[in-house]
């Protein structure tokens, strides 16, 4: 008893640390953006934090944890109350936590994807088919898609199981991709692209997204440190070493890299090579040694700066660079688990693989299938004179800063 306490002290301690998370995601993307849109990116974050929260309680949980079941989809019935029927509050199904502390900790995880998405299409979607596409995208897909590692799926009981620690594919990914069909179906911002030549949009307050990195860096020892699942001090400790310098070492990195390239000591690019050694090590953080992590991290780091580059060459108009930091560095840290550390072989690489190109169908599908049916009926792009003026205005009637406005058109 006093272990399982332990354990499941450090888990609602990691839980709070990736609720805190949610706070890094919005200083990130309002830092990133324009003034004239805060209040509107403020108004997603915290509507995917509370509506994910409820609809991971009432059908998410129970489609990603449906105990014995076909391995692609299956269903546990409504709601957490089953526990509460039987009179045991304090059920426990492991040595590790207990029930409810397995569901909140679950359950931060879940908004994460749609907030992956919301900083991608920044400053141009209307604010209601987003949120539709929330409801339906953290309610059904991203359970469903979960399920296939975590809850016991077709990936779990392959000959050699896909292995994803904490989400470099189960969450980035599933976020990422996500993130490039609707930057596809959406379009660029205005004036981001000008006669065939990208023209930079500066972000309207980049100490606020440096607040936000070292807020989300802050949250990762919980959303790495908590994957671990107890409070094992050796597992645990070595977790956080190896998400600590895979972060260090993807920041610098892109730095260097990105100082080599163009020529100047780029904020952003430093602080989005963190963001990326920090989703390339969470596939295998519990597998790594303190070098391996180091080697993941800096290969992320250069990732960012080359996808960056790379996303902007085709035109894809990401104002957070989301799909680089958590797509790109996604894969590449799914893959990463096959090449270094303990479970390397090539056995586990192609497993590492099968996954990342099952997770790329289910979100690929799933996202174009909501988002395009909007397009087509309700329309998701705001209209000329709102994305000009801002959706502050438009969509809220409220402005982020009433005191000091800028002129931003």
């Amino acid at each position: 008893m006093e272990l399982l306490t332990t354990n499941n002290v450090w888990m609602m301690i990691c839980t709070a640390l990736v609720f805190f998370m949610h706070l890094g995601f919005a200083f990130l993307e309002i830092g990133l953006t324009r003034q004239k849109n805060t209040i509107n990116i403020l108004f997603k974050n915290i509507f995917i934090i509370t509506v994910g929260l409820l609809l991971y309680c009432l059908v998410g949980f129970n489609l990603m944890y449906p105990g014995d079941f076909n391995g692609f989809i299956g269903f546990a019935g409504f709601g957490l109350d089953a526990p509460m029927a039987e009179g045991a509050l304090d059920l426990t199904y492991n040595e590790g936590y207990t029930y409810w502390t397995d569901f909140l900790f679950q359950g931060m995880f879940a908004a994460t994807a749609a907030t992956i998405v919301s900083g991608a299409v920044a400053e141009r979607m209307k604010i209601g088919p987003f949120m539709v596409f929330t409801v339906i995208y953290v309610g059904l897909i991203y359970p469903i898609a979960g399920s296939w590692k975590w809850g016991g799926g077709f990936l779990q009981t392959l000959e050699t199981p896909f292995y994803d620690f904490a989400g470099s594919t189960l969450v980035h990914s599933v976020g990422g991709w996500a993130a490039v069909v609707a930057v596809c179906l959406l379009g660029s911002r205005i004036g981001k692209f000008k006669d065939s030549k990208i023209q930079a949009i500066p972000g309207h307050n980049i100490p606020l997204a440096t607040a936000g990195v070292i807020i989300l860096w802050l949250g990762w020892f919980g959303f790495n440190g908590g994957s671990v699942l107890s409070a094992d001090p050796s597992l645990t400790s070595l977790t956080l070493v190896t998400t600590c310098l895979a972060a260090a070492a993807g920041g610098v990195v892109a730095a260097l890299v990105s100082f080599i390239r163009y020529k100047n000591l780029d904020l952003t690019m430093f602080l989005n090579g963190i963001l990326g050694g920090l989703v390339g090590i969470t596939a295998g953080a519990d597998q790594m040694s303190p070098t391996d992590a180091i080697l993941i991290g800096a290969i992320a780091g250069a990732i960012i700066v080359f996808a960056v580059s790379l996303i902007d060459r085709l035109k894809l108009d990401d104002p957070v660079g989301a799909i680089a930091v958590h797509l790109a560095c996604g894969i590449w840290g799914t893959l990463a688990v096959g090449l270094f550390g303990a479970l390397a072989s090539g056995e586990q690489f192609v497993s590492q693989l099968i996954g990342v190109v099952s997770y790329a169908a289910i979100c690929i599908v799933s996202s174009f299938l909501i988002i395009f049916i909007m397009k087509k009926t309700v329309g998701i792009r705001v209209s000329e004179r709102e994305e000009l003026e801002g959706l502050d205005a438009h969509e809220h009637g409220m402005d982020a800063y009433p005191d000091f406005r800028l002129n931003e058109h």
